[in-house]
């Protein structure tokens, strides 16, 4: 987490109450969201609240032994991220410590309080090549180079937001190339700014943007069910509530490795420790399967768990999006994941109520709404100031005690994101994984993502999907009759109809994400698997038409091969699939 810009830093402040993280100063000469050092230990922290020579902090460490007396120094800057070259393939803490930095200097995976450490390497030389020349003029925001950040990314370095006022334009007077710092001058105008690798960015204040586009491209994720029934767009938001052990997790790190997605950002806000090492430890082994380098080094992974202190995560989401908004800055779309926004709420509660400020519903602070669309409004597809083209899809999980989805975090999300995701429990205990529940998820993309789907996968991908959707809805009628009478006392073509339910169900949504091959699932491949149990209900309709009973129908040799089809290599997809089309029609036809 990147310090004062002002390296002198002020003793201005005494502790006049510790209450866990937040300690309250007197006569201290801040700002609000300022970044502030509290105690005898230099504790970072923020200041939340000002009323009169009072100064409310959160601080970011653990204040135990902490006691009024000791002086609070200022810095006059507020919370910042460093942002250039280094952060992918890092490791972050919820205020952009990287922690493999800190466990060296430390010795230990433990940390002492009031360590720190730049969010990126300031020693570390990297090769500058410029893309201006002396004489070219540029605005905020411009491009003017690039650096092999890893084999998968060219980190582009660009004209501070800051720098020119907009609309206003100055001259390059000098170009640098070759290896450099990023604390170097690699660019100088003629206004005397002069461009370095690394910026500052204030973490609570969305980076400019030029105009917010309407996103009409899918995020594919491989997830049979995602893609097929709930799309997420390039630039959308997207939620995935559900109970304990229901699969929030394993959905997030799905996507995280699988999506669509030129830079991952991965926030472990308040998870148990035992998720985030699975994650570290996964992540650096795992091949990026767009382009074969390791997956890390497309990600950024900020850490933050549960057994460390409640008020840097309530930082961390913040820090996650502006690490998101500089890569999209330079033209690549980011998936952000947050897992979970539930424990960066209670974080808020637990602050709110240190605060003394009065509740809204379950001991939420009343601005949880406000603070939960701040969040998700950074996510978006952008036309960004340097006139590239970028994106930020927002994936939040969100955990609701005993799944209760009517618990104030789900209900304000729900209102604001256009995805949604329902994790059931019922379908976890039945090993139906991803634990997706068809009839409780939507997705508001649907309409504008079928252009798309059209021009790329198949001229009848809306139709295909309509079907499934009503076959879906008419099992879910009928399953509450079956409960009564039982399936035999239901006329064949309904018995027909849950059969292909099953299929559905069964062969495509359904998806074992430990599988090599099924773990991902290309919009082609969920199309074929689809138009194949299509294909069965049309030749089934015909033959039960003709007087087969409904048991040959079902009963046929080649109607199980439907559930092998996610499990068939991509490459060899069309022709099992044709082959088995074949086989099904040939069989059932011959019944007749």
């Amino acid at each position: 987490m990147s310090q004062a810009t002002d390296t002198t830093v002020r003793e201005d402040g005494v502790i006049e109450s510790v209450s866990g993280p937040v300690v309250t100063a007197k006569n201290l000469d801040a700002k609000m969201n300022d970044v502030v050092y509290v105690g005898e230990e230099g504790l970072m922290g923020e200041v939340i609240e000002i009323e009169g020579q009072i100064t409310t902090i959160q601080v970011y460490e653990e204040t135990s032994a902490v006691a009024p007396g000791e002086p609070v120094e200022g810095t006059g800057s507020p919370l910042s991220v460093d942002l250039g070259p280094g952060m992918l393939d890092s490791i972050y803490d919820g205020v952009q410590r990287p922690l493999d930095v800190l466990e060296e200097k430390m010795g230990s995976a433990f940390l002492d309080r009031g360590v720190d450490a730049p969010g990126i390497d300031l020693e570390k030389t990297w090769e500058f090549t410029p893309e201006v020349e002396e004489g070219d003029e540029v605005g905020r925001g411009d491009i003017v180079g690039s650096v092999p950040e890893t084999p998968s990314i060219d980190h582009k370095v660009m004209v501070p937001p800051h720098a020119l006022d907009e609309g206003e334009t100055a001259e390059v007077v000098s170009v640098e190339s070759g290896n450099f710092t990023v604390e170097d001058t690699v660019v100088e105008l003629d206004d005397g700014t002069e461009v370095q690798m690394r910026q500052e960015w204030p973490v609570r204040e969305a980076r400019p943007t030029l105009d917010k586009q309407t996103p009409t491209e899918p995020l594919t994720s491989g997830q049979r069910i995602l893609d097929g029934l709930f799309p997420l767009a390039k630039g959308g938001t997207a939620a995935i509530p559900g109970p304990f052990g229901s699969g929030k997790t394993v959905t997030q790190q799905s996507l995280a490795k699988f999506a669509d997605a030129d830079i991952v950002v991965y926030i472990g806000c308040g998870e148990r420790g035992n998720e985030m090492t699975e994650v570290i430890d996964d992540f650096p082994e795992l091949p990026d399967p767009q382009t074969g380098n390791a997956l890390m080094a497309r990600t950024c992974l900020i850490a933050n768990t549960s057994n460390m202190p409640v008020a840097a995560r309530e930082s961390c989401v913040y820090t996650g999006i502006t690490i998101a908004e500089h890569y999209r800055d330079m033209g690549y779309d980011v998936a952000l994941m947050a897992d979970s926004t539930s424990r960066w709420a209670e974080a808020m509660r637990e602050i709110s109520s240190r605060l003394e400020e009065m509740p809204g519903e379950e001991g939420y602070p009343a601005y949880l709404a406000a603070r939960l669309s701040q969040f998700y409004e950074r996510a978006g597809y952008f036309d960004n100031i340097n006139g590239t083209e970028g994106s930020i899809s927002a994936i939040g999980a969100v955990s609701p005690p005993g799944g209760d989805f009517s618990e104030p975090v789900t209900q304000n999300t729900l209102r604001i994101v256009k995805t949604f995701w329902a994790l059931d429990s019922d379908l976890a205990e039945k090993r139906h994984f991803p634990a997706i529940n068809w009839n409780d998820s939507y997705s508001l993309y649907r309409d504008q993502l079928d252009p798309w789907f059209e021009d790329n996968v198949a001229d009848d991908w809306p139709e295909q999907r309509q079907w499934a959707i009503d076959v879906l809805d008419e099992d879910g009628e009928l399953q509450e009759v079956v409960q009564l009478v039982g399936k035999d006392a239901l006329p064949e073509d309904q018995q027909l109809t849950l059969e292909v339910a099953r299929y559905i169900k069964e062969a495509w949504l359904q998806q074992n994400a430990l599988h090599d091959v099924d773990r991902y699932c290309p919009p082609e491949k969920t199309y074929r698997i689809l138009g194949a149990i299509r294909t069965f209900n049309d030749e089934a309709e015909q033959a039960l038409e003709a007087g087969v009973p409904i048991d040959e129908i079902t009963g046929i040799d080649a109607v199980p091969r439907l559930n092998r089809i996610g499990t068939t290599p991509d490459d060899e997809v069309d022709e099992f699939v044709d082959d088995l089309e074949d086989d099904i029609a040939e069989q059932l036809r011959s019944l007749y």
